[in-house]
């Protein structure tokens, strides 16, 4: 019985805990399993708001792919084409030239994108938070922006570094502004030039409501909430423009921010127009419960997906609807998926991935936060506490899960690190400045 391949394009929640489940169930005479992804890790979203703020080391929001594969082959690479009918991708590595992999099964998970919309100046002012480097940057760029206010005496330039702008209501914009907030109060005890009243955090939300996951009680809790630490909440408002670091919004105010952090949203990941599979009018790939890509009624053999990029039908509730895009759904997707296939491979019939939405826990801040599961409600220290329990157990990896809790631990005991590191994003500018060749004299 010669092995098959299993291609995984993309190693984030569902490609990584897919890989790892099929690299378990299936032996090494039954199955091959190769992971294509740019980067070496997998990074454990819901952390990156702790990452941030300093709560926890950036390093421990991110799974290596080669410690936690070890039984995979890993490609450090990018796959540019997939072509089904061939049962061929082609990889784009790193380095060198690109190369075919042929597969007999694809899971295709290469997750999604920022959703943007052609703001003027969003391009060239905005930051995103979705990447671990997002992440680290928008934690020093913040750290630098107190910095730039405690040392100028020009008022302008005080106001506009102190003016911290985040689009978007929802968990993630939510959980970075409540946690960013959080550790610039924290870091201006160092700060005797700045009071908090000086600071200005802004969210611009489009529609009427935050945390559209939870009930509306619970979102109109968490804009009293942050309006008690004088945040300035602005719902039912769009961004209509920032050019050079000026927000302009819908409501006729227009002020200038050196911070815009566009949390509004996401897409399906670009990489999926390299593809033949079907598609729904949001971009999505179609699947059937099972998580099998299917053609109207037709399925696709010995394609699959789930997460952020794919479309599942979600039969918890009325048919017409999809399974949200939140980890939740993705992690056990990913596992439904991976049993799924390994079925398939010996001869069985695939199982329909069911799943009612548990619910959702989101931090507001150290030892404040909001949750709705199985539809209880906790707010303050319990949902924080219970956001923290459920994101622990959910990072993949003994590793992890350890390191995550010594740094929780450390910070009941420490006081939380504010140093800004902006020489992370350009190390070679004091190098290259020494290392000019020095200007000849004019005569």
């Amino acid at each position: 019985m010669n092995p098959k391949r299993i291609l995984v394009v993309g190693a984030g929640h569902v490609g990584l805990y897919a890989a790892l489940r099929l690299s378990k169930k299936l032996s090494r005479r039954e199955a091959e399993v190769i992971v294509v992804d740019p980067q070496p890790h997998m990074t454990y979203q819901p952390f990156l708001p702790e990452a941030s703020a300093g709560n926890i080391s950036p390093r421990h929001a991110v799974v290596p792919l080669r410690r936690e594969l070890r039984k995979c082959t890993v490609v450090a690479g990018t796959v540019t084409r997939i072509d089904h009918d061939r049962m061929t991708a082609v990889v784009q590595p790193i380095s060198g030239p690109a190369r075919e992999i042929r597969y007999d099964h694809v899971v295709v998970a290469p997750g999604s994108v920022s959703r943007t919309l052609p703001i003027p100046g969003l391009h060239e002012n905005g930051i995103g938070f979705k990447t671990i480097g997002e992440a680290i940057f928008l934690r020093n760029h913040v750290l630098d922006r107190l910095d730039v206010a405690a040392s100028t005496t020009d008022p302008a330039v005080r106001s506009r570094a102190l003016t911290f702008v985040f689009v978007g209501g929802g968990y993630a914009g939510i959980e970075a502004l409540a946690e960013m907030e959080d550790m610039a109060r924290d870091a201006l005890r160092y700060y005797p030039e700045l009071k908090p009243e000086d600071m200005r955090w802004v969210l611009v939300e489009a529609t009427q409501r935050v945390l559209p996951e939870v009930d509306r009680d619970m979102g109109a809790y968490t804009v009293q909430q942050l309006m008690k630490r004088d945040m300035d909440i602005r719902l039912d408002t769009r961004l209509e423009s920032c050019v050079d670091g000026v927000v302009k919004l819908s409501d006729g105010d227009s002020f200038p921010s050196d911070t815009i952090v566009w949390t509004a949203g996401v897409k399906p990941s670009p990489m999926l127009d390299a593809t033949d599979f079907p598609r729904d009018e949001r971009r999505r790939v179609t699947c059937r419960p099972t998580l099998q890509i299917v053609d109207g009624d037709r399925v696709v053999e010995g394609a699959w997906s789930a997460g952020d990029c794919a479309a599942v039908p979600d039969l918890t509730k009325e048919p017409g609807n999809f399974c949200s895009p939140s980890a939740q759904h993705a992690v056990r997707q990913a596992a439904r998926m991976a049993d799924n296939i390994a079925n398939v491979i010996r001869g069985r019939e695939p199982v329909d991935y069911k799943h009612k939405h548990a619910g959702s826990v989101a931090s507001l801040g150290l030892h404040k936060g909001v949750a709705q599961v199985y539809g209880i409600k906790m707010t303050g220290w319990p949902a924080w506490f219970m956001h923290r329990t459920y994101h622990m157990s959910r990072i993949p990896s003994f590793n992890r899960k350890v390191r995550v809790v010594v740094d929780w631990t450390l910070a009941f005991f420490l006081k939380r690190e504010v140093v800004a590191l902006g020489q992370l994003h350009d190390p070679r500018e004091e190098f290259a400045e020494a290392s000019a060749p020095p200007v000849a004299a004019r005569v």
